[in-house]
């Protein structure tokens, strides 16, 4: 009987530390993320993957990459949590993908966050402007960019933003920064902004106000925009990474 019992017991306690396992192992969400092959931001997509993958494995959830719009789908969608637009203009998508882009976001069936490239907003190579991104975007247009790199001083507006926590108040940064023909400041929550008047080296192209990081709160999806993804070396910046990880979590509320 005691042998039995013992049997019992032991059987349990596997049992329960089974479960406790699988529970363990499956990932708290998943995450997909788009980023074009080649072009001029290969590298920053390559270092961006490595660090992705990282945070994902330290922090139990999962990543999947997609080259292209054409997989996009309300059913692939439905699968993610989360939607990271790592590195693509917000031009050439078929109009499901768009269907199912803008479902997405608009009935917060997950968290989005996107890298430098969505606000190239326009007409380019044969595409006309998709007028809904824009409205996403703050309602604005690209006009022209910073080429070669130029570093800024960033300034946090809102420091209770949990996007911005354990950043510097200011910082040093540097991109290849977008102008826009105006700021989106009136149709979106601006997180941080960038000081034109200390572009290194010094630029004649100026916006004014010059919003960097900033989340659209007329969208049901947790969401924010964040317009560094040029450069590579920006993965050994720790108020990016930081950001980064705060921006991933919130969006998904993780």
């Amino acid at each position: 009987m005691k042998k039995i019992l013992a049997c019992c017991v032991f059987i349990l306690l596997m049992t329960i530390a089974f479960q406790s396992t699988k529970a363990q192992t499956k990932p708290r969400f998943k995450a997909l993320a788009i980023a074009e092959i080649g072009g001029g931001h290969v590298l920053f997509t390559e270092a961006a993957k490595i660090w992705l993958n990282k945070l994902a494995a330290d922090s139990n959830f999962t990543i999947d990459y997609i080259t292209d719009t054409k997989t996009i789908t309300k059913s692939l969608l439905a699968n993610y949590q989360l939607f990271i637009q790592l590195n693509y203009p917000p031009y050439p998508w078929g109009e499901e993908a768009q269907a199912a882009f803008t479902d997405y976001i608009e009935h917060g069936r997950g968290g989005w966050v996107g890298f430098h490239h969505p606000t190239l907003l326009g007409v380019f190579d044969g595409y006309p402007m998709w007028q809904w991104y824009s409205a996403f975007m703050g309602g604005i247009m690209f006009k022209d960019y910073l080429p070669g790199g130029t570093s800024a001083k960033l300034t946090v507006e809102d420091k209770n933003h949990p996007a911005m926590k354990g950043l510097q108040p200011e910082f040093i940064t540097k991109d290849e920064w977008y102008l826009y023909d105006k700021s989106p400041r009136e149709n979106v929550h601006v997180l941080a902004s960038i000081d034109e008047s200390t572009y290194d080296p010094p630029k004649e192209k100026k916006m004014g106000d010059h919003p960097v990081i900033w989340t659209n709160e007329h969208m049901k999806a947790r969401n924010i925009y964040i317009a560094m993804g040029h450069f590579p070396e920006l993965f050994k910046d720790e108020n990016f990474t930081t950001l980064v990880k705060n921006a991933i979590f919130w969006a998904v509320k993780k």
